[in-house]
């Protein structure tokens, strides 16, 4: 190897070190901001606010269902119930109540699967 292959590759090493430093602080910053961003999304779904939005939710599926606004097998009903009750299932999950995570994933996915089933009912080869 000749001193000037030698200096060379010394300031090819010296610009990949600069480079690797800063793809380094980048990493960095990026996922510390990653890891607060999950801190935040999980700090949400553990709060209170997003077991009041599913009750609403569920409670106004019921209501408007029992004042004949809403029909329990319509796709609205059945989205404002799939919804809240996903709401509810993330919550039960994070503060660990098993029984009601259980409960709600059981109306979840009941909900879906009359969502699906309307769906396959309005499909393209349906007559209605």
């Amino acid at each position: 190897m000749t001193w000037g292959q030698l200096v060379m590759n010394g300031w090819e090493l010296l610009r990949l070190l600069k480079h690797a430093l800063v793809e380094m602080k980048k990493d960095y910053i990026f996922n510390d901001f990653r890891m607060d961003m999950i801190d935040t999304i999980v700090t949400i779904a553990e709060s209170e606010l997003i077991a009041y939005l599913g009750m609403i939710l569920i409670l106004t599926a019921f209501f408007l269902e029992t004042r004949d606004i809403l029909h329990s097998k319509a796709a609205p009903y059945l989205g404002l119930m799939a919804l809240g009750s996903g709401l509810l299932a993330v919550r039960a999950y994070f503060i660990d109540e098993w029984a009601f995570l259980i409960l709600e994933i059981a109306w979840f996915m009941a909900a879906i699967w009359g969502v699906w089933s309307l769906s396959k009912k309005k499909g393209p080869d349906s007559t209605q």
